[in-house]
């Protein structure tokens, strides 16, 4: 296989406005090959869709999901440049997978890495700095460590990190990507809400058979 640089991946992205991340997979896809791995990124939908990030997204729909048993729900924004777009099929079915991924994924809290708070992972690093497993290590390998743990923590956080729940060789982001490249608008996911039945009641729970014993007693 050949050797695939930053200098290849630069190129890359230079011709087609694409991710460093998308054009880095295009070229291990398709062995350093320039010209194949534009051919897969245009086929992908991703080269059309990155020159089309910056564009305003303000229109778009708000979809629901209710999982079986209705237990759990969801509600998400998704964003599209114009009205006729975001009645179509294609966008309206992103919006209900999008819904379903969240439902499926109890952990996914945000939509991007980039919007997790600085708290959020500070914490993280305190919880990850505290481990057993860490004591008595360098505190340069210790810190190498916990910076990978931490990165892995927040992309289980977001939810475009996620792996598509029908398609595990891409992630949420690529998926949203490829469509964005098919419609030939930029789409994004604005905010996203999951509601668990129950969620922050506390249940008392009452001891039956203290319960019977006072009965008795009377």
């Amino acid at each position: 296989m050949s050797e695939i640089t930053a200098k290849l991946v630069k190129e890359l992205r230079d011709k087609t406005s694409a991710g460093m991340m998308d054009c880095k997979k295009a070229l291990i896809e398709n062995n350093g090959d320039m010209e194949k791995s534009i051919e897969w990124l245009r086929q992908k939908g991703i080269a059309s869709a990155e020159k089309k990030s910056g564009r305003v997204a303000a229109e778009g729909a708000v979809g629901s999901y209710i999982h079986t048993g209705s237990r759990v729900g969801v509600l998400l924004e998704l964003n599209c440049e114009t009205d006729f777009v975001a009645r179509g099929d294609l966008f309206q079915g992103l919006l209900r997978d999008l819904s379903m991924q969240v439902a499926a994924c109890p952990s996914v809290e945000y939509v991007s890495v980039d919007q997790i708070p600085n708290a959020i992972a500070n914490k993280e690093k305190e919880i990850e700095m505290g481990r057993d497993d860490l004591s008595g290590k360098p505190d340069q390998i210790k810190a190498k460590i916990v910076e990978g743990r931490i990165g892995k923590r927040l992309k289980e956080m977001a939810l475009l990190e996620q792996p598509f729940i029908k398609d595990s060789s891409i992630n949420v982001e690529e998926l949203v990507k490829q469509v964005a490249g098919k419609i030939g608008e930029n789409i994004k996911v604005r905010r996203f809400t999951r509601y668990t039945l129950g969620e922050g009641i506390e249940v008392q729970e009452s001891d039956f058979a203290e319960e019977v014993a006072s009965m008795t007693s009377d």
